[in-house]
């Protein structure tokens, strides 16, 4: 395995630990009455505070230089030790093991990915392709390194999905107390958490993207495919189309890097296609706000517009929870990789993503990649209270994102 000495000149924002394993979803964690302890990510994998401390300040370090090079030269925080390492490459030839399955979850080590990656994903103009060291390094990054290495151009993050109950928001501030141990900060971010509903979310995003689709048909150029979505949006009495024509919405397919080059899109909408992934992460974002909400959840942070869904994103600076208690530490965020399956029951759907960056020759240890069902995906950790469903674009000649997904295959 080759040493990395360096940080990529952008969008290096995923050298962070990312969640992985089986555990309870955040509400039934809550319920066990030792519901952060056993919530966590580092409870449940057996990190100390230092070495969430250690991965934090690399990711901390890492939102500088994910910003375009103009921005200013790079500055690692004194804390931050980059012992990432970037995977070898495998035989194209190579088939993959089977990965070991469990509780609605499959995993493997990352190389055997890269395996499965070539043999199953990695077709460009119906042809198999190695996974090359650009796409090992990206990889390396754990879960968000799943996406980027699929998606082509690091997540930005700018067209997201999410449902949020605002009747069963309100209705349970009034009719449910707060239990025994908590403040009402804390009481009013559960509130707030369980009123969100990943599944609509998800249902959302893959609606729009169906619609995206649709008008990438036979567009050329990005007014017919402008002028298709708009069509397609009165078909459906959509509120997006009254989404402003400078917004994200519209401008997403002009601001993909892929749509652009000449072995991608060649600005030819019809050589495009929407895909889907996802973040989890945590709401109490703002520093200069009241230090509760850090703790334990904005109540009004990053809610979905209630006509559209769409999730304003531009306060996400990937900050994770305050610790409330001695002892706490959370890691900030999990990507998953979905690409634009057709399997119609959401539950039967697969999201892959990892444990963590690859630093086999460290504390930390090897990356896993993990191939979750739905539920398993969604259940999150109590280290996120948002789980947003965004939408990108990559060539239609890239296999990354294929109708079907056989867990841990073959």
């Amino acid at each position: 395995m080759r040493k990395h000495q360096r940080f990529l000149a952008f969008a290096t924002v995923g050298a962070v630990v990312c969640t992985a394993g089986l555990i309870p979803s955040v509400s039934q964690a809550a319920d066990s009455g030792d519901r952060d302890e056993k919530g966590s990510y580092a409870a449940t994998h057996g990190l100390t505070a230092d070495d969430i401390k250690n991965i934090n300040a690399l990711n901390e370090s890492a939102l500088t230089a994910g910003q375009p090079p103009s921005a200013g030269s790079f500055s690692r925080t004194p804390d931050a030790v980059d012992d990432r390492e970037t995977p070898p490459a495998e035989p194209l030839d190579r088939m993959p093991d089977a990965y070991r399955a469990y509780g609605g979850r499959a995993t493997t080590v990352v190389n055997n990915y890269i395996r499965k990656w070539q043999q199953e994903y990695s077709y460009r103009d119906g042809k198999k392709q190695q996974m090359t060291e650009e796409q090992r390094e990206k990889l390396s990054y754990g879960c968000v390194g799943v996406t980027w290495a699929n998606s082509g151009p690091y997540p930005t993050n700018k067209l997201a999905f999410a449902y949020f109950d605002e009747n069963k928001y309100k209705n349970d501030l009034k009719n449910i107390s707060a239990r025994p141990d908590e403040t009402r900060a804390e009481f009013e971010g559960r509130i707030a958490k369980d009123s969100f509903d990943e599944a609509k979310g998800f249902e959302r995003a893959r609606d729009v993207a169906s619609l995206m689709n649709k008008a990438l048909e036979n567009a050329h150029d990005e007014g017919t495919y402008i002028d298709n979505l708009k069509t397609e949006l009165t078909n459906s009495n959509d509120a997006l189309l009254q989404e402003d024509t400078r917004s994200n919405f519209y401008s997403a397919l002009r601001d993909t890097p892929a749509f652009k080059e000449r072995d991608g899109g060649n600005y030819d909408p019809s050589r495009m296609k929407a895909v889907i992934y996802s973040k989890h992460f945590w709401s109490g974002q703002n520093q200069r706000g009241p230090s509760d909400k850090r703790k334990y959840g904005d109540p009004e942070a990053f809610r979905p517009d209630q006509g559209t869904g769409l999730v304003d994103m531009s306060k996400d600076r990937s900050i994770p929870r305050s610790p409330a208690r001695p002892g706490e530490s959370w890691v900030n965020f999990d990507y998953g990789w979905f690409g634009a399956q057709t399997e119609a029951d959401a539950d039967k759907t697969i999201w892959t993503h990892g444990n963590h960056y690859h630093a086999p020759n460290s504390d930390l240890g090897p990356m896993h990649v993990y191939e979750s069902k739905f539920r398993n995906w969604s259940a999150g950790y109590a280290d996120f209270d948002r789980g947003t469903y965004m939408i990108t674009f990559i060539p239609k000649s890239w296999n990354t994102a294929p109708a079907k997904v056989k867990q841990g295959w073959p």
